[in-house]
């Protein structure tokens, strides 16, 4: 039976909370967090504790809270001999280094809370100071997910900001997408199939080659096109940044 304590009561403490508990291998011996109305979530399964002096053993002490209060939260833990672990996908793991077994246990997903999400798809990426401690966070890992990996921490960062590329930049655009469609009375509806046929095909191609559009083939007429419809002066600027890095990537740029 492996313990665990969770440390946090946000968004990802929350889907690795309802994750664990469906296992029978898994019990949460805690959860530990400032927001005692946050704590509610968590009560009816498990104790919870709002003083981070009193927080129980455990084998893993898992840390899910803002990036700027993991190296906070994890000081509580100094006295502690099992392993300590962030869930943050820009923080070093040298923010543990004071404690004797520490290391990273990082999903790699988007989360929105009261949605579920699939962790047996979600990527879980592992880094630890000793080998033991890889060891035991690969194996709470693979109870929870089908894909375990070995991520340094500077692999881990460029991870992050890939994701921010990916999932953060494109979901703007799906919000300027949506305002565009609402300002014309048209129904969001309609561009949903395209959102979901881009990213099948991203994840079947090389993106590089299903780049179409008209900055992909330097056709400037349908580009001032584009330009004269748009009134918003930031969306403006993005699809000039854009279509400008895209026609030079292309030797299109006139």
């Amino acid at each position: 039976m492996l313990q665990v304590v969770i440390l946090g009561t946000g968004n990802i403490a929350q889907h690795l909370f309802n994750i664990f508990t469906t296992y029978t291998n898994i019990t949460i011996v805690q959860v530990v967090g400032r927001n005692s109305k946050a704590l509610e979530f968590f009560k009816e399964k498990t104790e919870t504790q709002t003083n981070f002096n009193k927080i129980k053993n455990a084998d893993f002490y898992i840390i899910a809270v803002s990036d700027s209060a993991v190296e906070e939260v994890a000081s509580f833990l100094k006295n502690k001999n099992g392993i300590v672990a962030h869930t943050a996908g820009s923080i070093p793991m040298k923010v543990l280094q004071y404690h004797p077994n520490h290391g990273i246990f990082y999903p790699l997903q988007t989360f929105t809370k009261n949605y579920p999400v699939d962790f047996k798809s979600v990527p879980m990426c592992i880094e630890a100071n000793t080998n033991e401690s890889s060891i035991l966070l690969k194996k709470l890992a693979n109870i929870i997910s089908d894909t375990v990996y070995d991520v340094t921490s500077e692999q881990r960062k460029k991870l992050h900001l890939t994701a921010v590329f990916i999932n953060n930049f494109s979901n703007y655009m799906y919000q300027i997408g949506s305002d565009i469609c609402e300002k014309n009375d048209l129904s969001f509806d309609i561009i949903k199939p395209l959102i979901l046929e881009t990213a099948k095909k991203g994840t079947l191609f090389n993106p590089e080659t299903i780049l179409t559009g008209p900055a992909r083939r330097g056709d400037y007429k349908t580009i001032d096109i584009h330009k004269s419809q748009i009134n918003n002066k930031e969306h403006l600027k993005i699809y000039n940044v854009i279509t400008d890095a895209i026609l030079n990537k292309y030797g299109k740029k006139l």
